[in-house]
């Protein structure tokens, strides 16, 4: 009679362990998940810089919006007629605005106050950089925004088959 009574005492304890481990279980499950998430972000974001450093080579320099487009966007971005877009970024949370694209080129009209604005075929590099963005981590109870630190590719200019207009090839 007594090992009954005992049993009866303690009929919450197995509610309150099972609280305990599986609050932490799912934790911990939501952890792994969610640092999936960040590894992807963090490639995605790497990747889009190097898509927009690439495209940034290959295209004139007057052409900044539309890296900036190619970065956040893709190749399969859609745009009304405005240029306003109409589909959304690749990388949730990615804006235009954390998106900044600078060209180094060789002067190639020798006129010093001029900007070098072919770039397609010029000499020179194209970096894009990707500042200020944040993960947002969704895990139960310590959500909160995670900053990703900054993200860069340089890429030297490419000719993409055609011969520059400043140099002469020999036969």
């Amino acid at each position: 009679m007594k090992h009954i009574r005992n049993r009866h005492n303690e009929r919450g304890t197995t509610v309150a362990e099972f609280a305990t481990v599986a609050l932490f279980f799912f934790v911990m499950i939501f952890g792994i998940i969610e640092f999936g998430r960040m590894l992807y972000t963090h490639n995605a974001l790497a990747d889009a810089t190097r898509r927009g450093a690439r495209y940034a080579v290959l295209h004139p320099k007057t052409d900044a919006t539309a890296v900036k487009n190619q970065v956040v966007y893709g190749v399969n971005g859609t745009f009304d007629a405005l240029g306003n877009p109409t589909s959304s970024p690749l990388i949730a949370g990615l804006t235009t605005d954390m998106v900044d694209v600078q060209y180094e080129g060789e002067d190639t009209d020798g006129d010093p106050d001029t900007d070098p604005t072919s770039f397609g075929s010029n000499l020179g590099t194209a970096t894009v950089k990707i500042t200020g963005y944040s993960f947002n981590l969704t895990i139960p109870v310590i959500a909160r925004p995670i900053p990703m630190g900054d993200y860069s590719t340089t890429l030297s200019a490419e000719s993409a088959g055609e011969i520059p207009k400043d140099i002469t090839v020999a036969p």
